[in-house]
C-alpha cells in the first residue's frame, strides 16, 4: 500500500482546519470516504435513482441490481455462505438490537445466563440489558486485565455455567484489543450458547471470515469502512434468521396481507421493513470494493506498523498514560490515553487549534471506563489513510498541551 497515493482519493484530507493540514484521527468514530465511493452515490442518484424491488420499468430494475450487487460484495467480504443471510440495517446498533429484539425475545428466558465483556461497546451491552429485565435473565460480565485483554479463564468459568448467550467485540473500540474470536466462539458452542460478535471495529481493519470464525451472529457499520452512513450488516446463520420473527413490520417485509393478518417475505427481505437505503449501500459496495484492491491483509499490515509506531512516540509524551495492549500484533490503530491534570476535553480542543481530530469522552464505553478507572479518555485512531508523520504531528501537539498544562 502506498498511503501517500491513497490518500489523494480522500478530498477532505486536503483540507486545512485552524491554519494547518487536517489530522483526522478519529477514524474509529467513522472513516472518510474515498472519491470513488462519492462518485459511485452521486453517479447513482444522477442515473439509475429509483425505489427498489417495486418497478418494472428500467430505473427499478437498475436500482434493484446495484443495491442487491452490493450484497453479493457484502457476502463475499465476509465469506457468509449466501446472500440470504445477509441483512442489510442502518449500522451495527440497529443489527444488534434486531437480534435481541428478535432471536432474543423468543429464545432468553427466566434464568437464563447472558455472558458479556467488560470491553463492549453500549450497544452491544443496553439491548442485552434491556432484554434481560424484560425476561427476568441475569447479565454476567468477562473482565479486562491490567494488559487491556479479556481474561480467558475467566471466560471459561463463566460458561461454565452454561450461559444461553455469549456476546463479545471482536475489537475493541476504545482498546484496540482484538479479541481471540474463533476459540472464543467454539469454547461457547460446547456450552450451548449461542455466539454474537460485534465486528464494527475489526471488520474495516483486517481480513473476516465469518464461516471460519463460526458465530451465530456477526454485525457490521459501513461508515466505519469508508461507506456512506446510514449502512450496516447483520449476518446470522439461515437457520436461525427462518426461525425468528421480523423486527419491523412494512412495506417489502411481507408476502400477503389481508384483514386477518400477514405472511413475512423470504430472507432476507424479511427483516428490510420500508424503503431502504439503498443509495447508501450502493456506496458500501463500492467500498468494499475499493478496501479488496487494497487488499485487507495489507491494510492489517500498514495498521500494525502504524501501531507499533505510535505505541512508541505516544509513550514518551511526559505525563501521558496509554491504555490497551502493547502489542501491535493483537491491537488495532486506536490509541486511547489521559494526562495529567488535563481534562480530555481540553485535551481534544488543544489539538484542534493544531488541526489534530480526536474524540474525548467514554468513547461510549462506559464499563471499560469504569475498569480503566477513568471518567473518560481521550483517543486517537488511524486507518488507511493515516501517516507516521500525522503521528508525529500529534506528538508535537500534545506537547504544547503540557506546555498550557504543565504537570
Amino acid at each position: 500500500m502506498n498511503v501517500e497515493t491513497i490518500r489523494k482519493d480522500f478530498p477532505i484530507l486536503s483540507r486545512k482546519v485552524n491554519g494547518h493540514a487536517l489530522v483526522y484521527l478519529d477514524s474509529t468514530v467513522t472513516s472518510q470516504k474515498p472519491k470513488q465511493v462519492l462518485e459511485g452515490v452521486d453517479d447513482f442518484y444522477r442515473h439509475h435513482h429509483a425505489n427498489v424491488h417495486r418497478g418494472l420499468y428500467v430505473l427499478s430494475e437498475e436500482a434493484t441490481a446495484a443495491y442487491e450487487g452490493s450484497r453479493e460484495i457484502v457476502r463475499a467480504f465476509i465469506n457468509a455462505p449466501s446472500v440470504q443471510e445477509i441483512i442489510f440495517t442502518r449500522n451495527a446498533t440497529e443489527s444488534l438490537n434486531l437480534v435481541a429484539m428478535t432471536w432474543g425475545r423468543e429464545n432468553i428466558g427466566a434464568g437464563d445466563l447472558i455472558v458479556l465483556t467488560e470491553l463492549e461497546h453500549h450497544s452491544n451491552i443496553v439491548p442485552w440489558q434491556r432484554l434481560a429485565k424484560e425476561k427476568g435473565a441475569t447479565i454476567e460480565w468477562v473482565p479486562v486485565t491490567d494488559e487491556g485483554i479479556l481474561d480467558q479463564a475467566a471466560y471459561d468459568s463463566l460458561l461454565a455455567k452454561k450461559p444461553k448467550l455469549v456476546a463479545f467485540t471482536h475489537m475493541s473500540n476504545v482498546l484496540g484489543t482484538v479479541n481471540p474470536a474463533a476459540e472464543m466462539t467454539a469454547k461457547a458452542h460446547a456450552a450451548g450458547a449461542v455466539v454474537v460478535v460485534d465486528g464494527a471495529q475489526s471488520t474495516p481493519h483486517f481480513p473476516v471470515d465469518v464461516q471460519a470464525i463460526d458465530c451465530d451472529f456477526f454485525v457490521f457499520s459501513g461508515h466505519k469502512m469508508l461507506a456512506p452512513t446510514g449502512t450496516g450488516v447483520l449476518y446470522g446463520k439461515r437457520a436461525l434468521l427462518e426461525a425468528m420473527p421480523p423486527f419491523m413490520g412494512g412495506g417489502d417485509m411481507i408476502l400477503e396481507v389481508t384483514k386477518e393478518g400477514a405472511t413475512w417475505n423470504d430472507l432476507p427481505y424479511k427483516f428490510e421493513a420500508g424503503t431502504p437505503n439503498f443509495a447508501g449501500f450502493v456506496g458500501f459496495g463500492a467500498a468494499i470494493n475499493y478496501l479488496s484492491a487494497l487488499g485487507m491483509d495489507n491494510v492489517w499490515a500498514h495498521e500494525q506498523e502504524l501501531t507499533a509506531y505510535a505505541l512508541e512516540k505516544l509513550s514518551a509524551v511526559p505525563g501521558l498514560t496509554l491504555y490497551g495492549p502493547r502489542d501491535a500484533n493483537i491491537r488495532g490503530a486506536v490509541f486511547p490515553f489521559s494526562m495529567t491534570k488535563v481534562h480530555p476535553h481540553d485535551i481534544a480542543a488543544i489539538l484542534d487549534e493544531h488541526g489534530v481530530a480526536v474524540r474525548a469522552g467514554h468513547h461510549c464505553a462506559q464499563v471499560l471506563h469504569s475498569r480503566l478507572g477513568v471518567a473518560a479518555t481521550a483517543r486517537a485512531s488511524g486507518y488507511i489513510y493515516t501517516t507516521t508523520g500525522e503521528i508525529d504531528h500529534l506528538v508535537h501537539a500534545l506537547h504544547h498541551v503540557r506546555k498550557i498544562f504543565p504537570a
